[in-house]
């Protein structure tokens, strides 16, 4: 004896058509919303590269092509790496960098813990302070800070291009936000086992906030690896031009070669996509683990 066939009629067929329709169609629309914000965010990149491979004068052609009609990518780029000191502005955006981030770290995590886990008259408006700076640009601040550079001889040193963002207050919130959600018991047991505030800090919450620190180190080095405007004003030699500075030798009053300028630009995006890539899953993390927390 053999089982019939499953059959299902047309009746029952009919809103299960519909549902795939419905659900076929919002898939196509998601993945075409998604391709579209994804080619808007990849062009510039397209284009940049593109633009390095193409002499001054095919760069903002009005006959656009990705391929240059003539290639002069080879030239452009052994300009930007041997006609110039290139490794010396790679290294001196790299000290910066980790220079910025290593003394922010040491005041941001100590700083952040603070207002997260300890009780002391003023928190609530040191907190408040900190929040308030966020909406501070160093465009204010740049002034009395080039002054007072001046006045103390400091301008075209590396001490200069690090000093106004050697405290983050940024770095401040996010850890006091990461910290939030450490156990309280926890510390609290290590009060009564004899840690003092400092080895809390450096034994549990140092090895604990380490996602947050991978996601604050990227947008540290991301942010200060492109920054212009300050090493703009305090940099007076090229043996401190930083690599993002060095863009401005290919520019003059009456001329811009525009294919070096873009063979600079994708040679300086290189180190950023790298810390990215090494740090991404930790990067990740950080950011959906250091949510908005009373």
């Amino acid at each position: 004896m053999t089982d019939a066939p499953f059959v299902t009629s047309r009746a029952e067929l009919h809103p299960l058509r519909r549902a795939w329709a419905r659900v076929t169609v919002g898939q196509t629309l998601i993945w075409l919303a998604l391709g579209a914000g994804a080619w808007i965010a990849v062009f510039p990149y397209i284009w940049m590269v593109s633009s390095s491979l193409k002499p001054t004068n095919e760069v903002y052609d009005a006959d656009f092509t990705i391929w240059p009609k003539s290639f002069a990518g080879f030239e452009n780029y052994h300009g930007v790496l041997f006609e110039q000191p290139y490794p010396l502005f790679l290294m001196n955006s790299t000290i910066v960098c980790l220079g910025i981030l290593a003394v922010q770290l040491v005041t941001a995590i100590p700083a952040g813990y603070a207002l997260a886990k300890l009780r002391f008259r003023g928190s609530a408006i040191l907190l408040g302070t900190v929040i308030a700076c966020l909406t501070i640009p160093i465009n204010v601040t740049s002034i009395p800070l080039y002054l007072g550079l001046v006045k103390l001889s400091l301008l075209d040193t590396y001490f200069a291009m690090m000093f106004p963002f050697m405290v983050s207050v940024f770095a401040i919130f996010l850890f006091r936000q990461f910290f939030k959600g450490f156990p309280d018991s926890v510390i609290d047991a290590a009060r009564v086992d004899g840690f003092s505030e400092i080895e809390i800090v450096i034994r549990l919450i140092v090895p604990s906030a380490l996602p947050a620190i991978a996601a604050f180190s990227v947008f540290s080095f991301v942010a200060h690896w492109n920054d212009l405007y300050w090493p703009l004003i305090v940099v007076q030699s090229q043996e401190k031009m930083t690599a993002t500075l060095s863009m401005m030798q290919y520019q003059s009053e009456f001329d811009t070669n525009y294919g070096r300028s873009f063979a600079a630009a994708t040679v300086i995006t290189i180190p950023m996509m790298l810390v990215f890539l090494f740090a991404r899953r930790s990067f990740i993390r950080g950011i959906t683990m250091t949510g908005v927390k009373g």
